[in-house]
């Protein structure tokens, strides 16, 4: 039986009731949010495997929930919209989205959809692990194999990071790391090291799968 945790966030009741009772006959375990201004919290509350997620709702629109919950929540979302009209590929991957539905939902689509990129999620998540191998001696990191060309900051960043893997480092302790290494302690001067870091680890379009950015926190190197 299926264990898959799913948020259906739509505010139309035949829908959720419909789509929350299709799914859970096909062995999910589905909670449903009508309020668009309840969406974020309960993500974070329920942290569910997969969203399903209506672009218009009252409170906060779908677009907007979207966007804020790439902040910290890194599983796919899969958009629901009255009209295709609304949804392209590039405002898809704007807003953060992996993947859309037109109404109405045809029960068999959605369920295909939905095993398509929880496949989709679990491949890219084993094919991106972060394996590093750090030397101190030398200086030298390399990344599945190949040589990464890092600046001191980069490195003493990343190095932070490995060292850490799996925790949140505070944007404070990014800037002990590199102290000696760069007098520009701002958040900007953190925020480009990252960005740095990032496009020579390939990681960064969003969702970020290496480094991710934990809202209100700091950073976190995941799959270790």
């Amino acid at each position: 039986m299926n264990k898959t945790h799913v948020l259906l966030i739509e505010d139309d009741d035949e829908i959720s009731r419909l789509t929350a009772m299709y799914l859970e006959a096909e062995g999910y375990r589905v909670s449903v949010v009508k309020d668009g201004a309840l969406a974020l919290s309960a993500i974070k509350d329920i942290q569910p495997q997969l969203i399903i997620l209506d672009l218009m709702l009252p409170g906060m629109s779908g677009i907007e929930i979207c966007k804020l919950a790439r902040g910290f929540y890194r599983q796919p979302i899969l958009i629901l919209t009255a009209c295709d009209d609304d949804v392209s590929e590039v405002s898809l991957l704007k807003m953060g989205a992996d993947d859309y539905l037109v109404k109405p939902l045809r029960p068999h689509v959605l369920v295909a959809r939905i095993e398509a990129l929880l496949r989709r999620n679990k491949t890219a998540e084993l094919s991106s692990q972060a394996v590093f191998t750090i030397s101190e001696q030398s200086n030298q990191v390399s990344f599945k194999g190949k040589s990464l060309a890092l600046t001191g900051a980069e490195y003493e960043m990343l190095k932070l990071l490995h060292k850490h893997a799996g925790k949140v480092i505070t944007r404070e302790q990014c800037c002990q790391a590199l102290r000696g290494i760069d007098y520009d302690f701002s958040n900007r001067s953190i925020d480009m090291r990252i960005s740095g870091l990032r496009k020579k680890l390939g990681d960064d379009q969003l969702p970020y799968k290496i480094i991710t950015t934990v809202r209100n926190q700091g950073y976190k190197l995941i799959n270790e």
